[in-house]
């Protein structure tokens, strides 16, 4: 499961790495520590280096949260192939002149897919863990199918995050000037200042109601579009859930 980025870190066994085996567990996060990550100093890595030690747990509990990973210890493979992930980035940075020379796989037309989505294996726990990391980087809610928190990373992406997005957000918006003696406030408060003011209010609030049902309607169009398009698992031959 993790052989790919074992061997590319030069792990002495990454065939037969079993992280549900305790013992091998802590000792791979000692070496993944000390040769690739290099996150705390040599003597800031007392405790996570004394694997018979029955507070282990928490001192590796204490190194994910200061490696800013996203996942628990309960979360065993997701944080070990959380953690493989940053040290592959590190022993990269580490390399650069070494790798970039190195000539990029390309696929032939016979091997690419119509619908990418088809041969992914959603079972798998490198690609939850890798849709996992991405959802918890943009705040996208969990949901248990993970092909839809792929889908909703994708919209995401393609709307927010894209060099056009991007660069239409940073636009600036000039509203179009008012006349607010031609809005009846409906009340008067005594004071000139006051009553302005409370018209400025209510425009804002009658603006930020017709927001509301701008994304209400995006919302409705956007539940039909999946009501209308159910899913398919090409898998088993099946539409639907």
């Amino acid at each position: 499961m993790f052989r790919r980025k074992l061997t590319a870190l030069d792990y002495h066994n990454p065939s037969g790495f079993d992280c549900n085996d305790e013992t091998e567990f802590r000792n791979f996060i000692v070496w993944l520590e000390d040769q690739k990550i290099r996150h705390y100093k040599i003597e800031d890595r007392v405790n996570l280096r004394n694997i018979p030690s029955s507070e282990w747990p928490k001192s590796f509990e204490q190194y994910l949260q200061d490696v800013n990973c996203p996942f628990s210890v309960q979360e065993r493979q997701e944080s070990v192939d959380w953690l493989l992930g940053l040290a592959v980035r590190f022993e990269y940075g580490d390399n650069v002149e070494k790798y970039k020379n190195c000539p990029p796989a390309t696929a032939t037309k016979a091997e690419k897919p119509s619908d990418p989505l088809i041969h992914l294996d959603s079972n798998n726990p490198d690609f939850k863990a890798g849709v996992m990391g991405l959802a918890n980087m943009l705040k996208i809610q969990r949901h248990d199918d993970y092909l839809v928190m792929l889908k909703a990373i994708r919209i995401l992406i393609q709307e927010r995050l894209t060099p056009e997005a991007i660069a239409k957000a940073r636009q600036s918006k000039e509203g179009l000037p008012v006349a607010l003696d031609k809005h009846i406030l409906g009340f008067d408060t005594g004071d000139a200042t006051l009553n302005e003011a409370a018209q400025i209010l209510r425009l804002l609030h009658i603006e930020e109601l017709r927001d509301l049902q701008t994304r209400i309607n995006e919302a409705i169009v956007a539940v039909q579009a999946i009501i209308a398009d159910p899913k398919t698992d090409h898998r088993l031959g099946k539409v639907g859930r």
